[in-house]
């Protein structure tokens, strides 16, 4: 059976919880929904099981803040034996349109403190990341804010159907690989 890690990358906590910072959590959970696990509380994060056709998937809601999300990735990365190719990071971005997925085998951190930590903490930005897009209306110095705040009515409305596409695209990535994925998903 082919395991896979997949985080969703946001802050705990009631507060962050309908944030554009937290679509990583968001979507991960949308998933287990729709197998009905449910996440229980383990070290460094919310962590549940799903079986996709010969695919297991682990899934992860940090508990450590975006800021210091590499800590529950390298633990997880290394009681679960997950090579870091079969571990997706599923994290906001806010150099993409709203609702716009992007796929990679790897890249930069484009300046995201939490893919930053990760890098730092399993010592490689070569791992395979989910960007979703929130867009970038917001006024100069007050980045914190937007990425903070809640969507728009409109983003809102939007939101659902743009979850399920990201859904689909982790399962791609799983049962067929990220070239499929990103072929299949990015720019949808």
């Amino acid at each position: 059976m082919n395991r896979f890690l997949i985080v969703g990358l946001g802050n705990p906590g009631p507060e962050y919880r309908d944030t554009r910072h937290n679509i990583g959590f968001r979507i991960i959970t949308k998933l287990a929904e729709e197998y009905s696990a449910e996440f229980i509380n383990e070290r460094y994060a919310l962590r549940t099981t799903v079986k996709i056709k010969n695919c297991e998937l682990i899934l992860i809601k940090p508990l450590t803040y975006m800021n210091l999300s590499g800590n529950a990735v390298r633990y997880w990365m290394d009681k679960e034996k997950i090579p870091v190719n079969q571990i997706l990071i599923v994290v906001d971005d806010l150099a993409l349109p709203f609702g716009a997925i992007r796929i990679k085998a790897s890249g930069s951190d484009a300046g995201h403190n939490g893919l930053k930590d990760i890098a730092a903490k399993i010592g490689t930005s070569s791992y395979p990341r989910l960007r979703f897009g929130i867009g970038d209306d917001f006024s100069r110095g007050h980045q914190a804010d937007f990425v903070l705040g809640a969507f728009t009515l409109d983003e809102r409305q939007k939101l659902p159907v743009r979850i399920e596409t990201a859904v689909d695209a982790i399962r791609a990535f799983c049962l067929s690989g990220i070239d499929f994925a990103m072929c299949n998903y990015n720019n949808k």
